[in-house]
């Protein structure tokens, strides 16, 4: 039996695709988005008329290989991951996930597990390495079934809300003032703020807290957290709400990381634990009421021994890095640990969760939590020591002589250390590298190979 012939006859299943076709006819639902992920993030998949749901979820739609790279060239004209020549994937609709849109009542959204075609002569019907959704789910379960472990992880989505102009297309202003924490702002931004919560809350996401950020247009709204896949699914969700939002209200919602220099940037923080059932295994044990417990402990070391690479999928793109150039703005360039420290990578930001830092608003959050279920799995094996945590200001305790590496600084750097760490790149089993590789090697050279503003304003004078 191949991968696709055992979920699609998975026991329950069938009753799960009766209880969604009989929502289908009582609400009057009338299309059907069929999603996946692409590499980079980007919500992919076919619509289908949504009577034809029953054989979404048993046969499936075909689309090519290519779709999961976005259908992207690169600058020498192939395509990225796969060539026209490649077969195409099998989509298989998850009726647990069927969800009616609160903005269309009359169309839904349902995600779906990628496979290999059923008639392909090497590996048909299994899983697909490139399906990012499906990949964490898997590395996920294989991880659980190994330490007995899961992990539950929630994120900070910032963005900045940006005008448009009479065309609708987006400019370089934002919706409000760079003022951090201001009631003012942040009231400014209510209407809009009220929608999200709306279409969120419709949707499966538990609205907790928000404020307004230090940069232009700039909100942070948080939902709660759960495990690892679920977040991951929800902050594709809330970026989905957040264009439907936009559309809504003549608004723009940019998840660019650095649109803005002089001001913060976009980030999109992890705070992560890890639970055996229902009890927290990062909880703090004995006199300090901060310091994780054994297992957190091989957790964070797993993570600062694995930094470096897994920057290159927590900031992917060329913009990532001018976040952690433009200074002042607390950006985490330096690989340590700490209390409440906002000058490092990883700080304990609660008894029993840590922050992981380093990463922005344009990650692909299946990629992200993959390769960190992939770092704690080695320092777990490994008993790895992340040494004593950091108190000191990070610059104050370089002055005192503390060597301190930085994290890549460009992607180009980035990706060197992604080549070089065969365990962050485990969690892009088969295919799945070689089309992040591609992707991303590609758009380090085309910005190498571009001449920009800048370029041309210090050098167009250069001489005499």
């Amino acid at each position: 039996m191949t991968d696709l012939d055992a979920f699609v006859e998975a026991p329950g299943r069938e009753e799960q695709i009766a209880e969604v076709e009989r929502q289908i006819e009582a609400n009057d639902i009338r299309y059907l988005y069929c999603q996946f992920i692409s590499v980079t993030g980007r919500i992919m998949g076919k619509g289908i008329p949504a009577k034809h749901f029953g054989v979404m979820a048993r046969k499936g739609f075909q689309l090519v290989y290519g779709s999961t790279a976005n259908l992207f060239v690169d600058r020498h004209g192939d395509y990225i991951g796969y060539g026209p020549e490649s077969r195409e994937l099998v989509g298989i609709a998850e009726p647990e996930t069927f969800m009616q849109l609160p903005w269309d009542s009359k169309t839904a959204r349902v995600w779906c597990t990628l496979f290999r075609g059923r008639e392909e002569e090497v590996d048909g019907g299994a899983f697909l390495t490139s399906d990012c959704r499906g990949n964490l789910k898997r590395i996920h379960a294989e991880f659980e079934a190994k330490h007995g472990l899961h992990l539950r992880a929630g994120t900070e989505p910032e963005m900045m809300w940006l005008k448009t102009d009479d065309n609708g297309k987006p400019t370089v202003e934002g919706l409000t003032n760079p003022n951090c924490y201001h009631i003012d702002q942040f009231a400014e931004l209510q209407p809009l703020i009220h929608k999200v919560v709306e279409y969120c809350e419709a949707m499966g996401l538990d609205m907790i807290q928000g404020d307004h950020e230090d940069a232009p247009g700039q909100l942070e709204l948080n939902f709660n957290f759960d495990r690892a896949d679920l977040t991951a699914d929800r902050l594709s969700t809330y970026r989905q709400v957040c264009k439907q939002v936009g559309r809504e209200m003549g608004a723009f919602p940019c998840f660019m990381p650095k649109p803005f220099m002089g001001v913060s940037a976009n980030g999109c923080h992890h705070n992560i634990s890890l639970w055996d059932g229902d009890d927290n295994k990062f909880m703090p044990e004995g006199d300090n009421p901060q310091m994780p417990g054994p297992i957190g402990m091989k957790a964070i070391g797993g993570i600062l021994e694995h930094l470096q690479a897994l920057t290159c999928i927590s900031s992917p793109t060329v913009n990532s890095y001018r976040r952690l150039w433009d200074t002042g703005f607390w950006a985490p360039v330096f690989a340590d640990w700490g209390f409440q420290n906002r000058t490092t990578a990883l700080r304990i930001s609660a008894p029993g969760r840590f922050e992981y830092r380093s990463v922005d608003s344009a990650v692909n959050p299946y990629l992200s939590f993959a390769a960190l279920i992939k770092a704690m799995d080695d320092g777990l094996d490994r008993n790895l020591d992340p040494g004593p945590p950091e108190e000191r200001n990070i610059y104050d305790a370089m002055e005192s002589g503390k060597d301190v590496k930085k994290i890549p600084l460009s992607l180009g750097e980035a990706l060197q250390a992604l080549e070089a760490d065969e365990v962050v790149k485990s969690a892009m089993p088969g295919e799945m590298y070689t089309v992040f590789e591609h992707y991303k090697r590609d758009e380090w050279e085309r910005f190498m190979a571009t001449v920009t503003d800048w370029d041309v304003k210090e050098y167009l004078d250069i001489l005499p």
